[in-house]
């Protein structure tokens, strides 16, 4: 029995899969729990759609995060924080103050776990930091940690 799959279904497949199962555990199981629908034309040819549409967006959403990425590597922005006169940061600047300072200084909303830190800075002068803006696309933020 044809079925097409509403939902994720752990060891058959993802939602939108086109897939043959016994016919038992087709009717008793899945679609009676909302899991799958029968595999018709009308709805092989919906979940196909459905597919297609999830490629053109998925390729839609990286042109515009390589766009993120081009943008990023062009940008600086400044992070003033306390320091003690070695250059030494009495706190530090995390990943979070990092997206803060974009979200204020550009406009740029980045989800602060997005930022790919090794360790925060603690020490004043300018880094780069990598940005994951999409699956494979990255781009690079110059920050410029002055004493305040």
């Amino acid at each position: 029995m044809k079925v097409v799959l509403t939902e994720d279904v752990k060891g058959l497949g993802i939602a939108g899969d086109i897939v043959n199962v016994k016919p038992g555990y087709g009717r008793n199981f899945l679609i009676k729990e909302n899991k799958a629908v029968e595999g018709t034309a009308a709805n092989i040819k919906r979940a196909e759609q459905i597919r297609i549409d999830k490629v053109k967006e998925a390729a839609d959403n990286k042109r515009s995060a390589e766009v993120l990425a081009k943008l990023l590597d062009e940008t600086t922005i400044t992070i003033r924080e306390k320091a003690g006169e070695d250059g030494k940061l009495f706190g530090s600047v995390t990943s979070k103050d990092i997206a803060e300072a974009l979200k204020e200084q550009k406009d740029i909303t980045i989800d602060k776990r997005k930022i790919l830190l090794d360790a925060p800075f603690r020490h004043v002068g300018r880094a780069e930091v990598r940005i994951k803006t999409f699956q494979g696309v990255e781009g690079e933020l110059t920050v410029d940690i002055q004493a305040e």
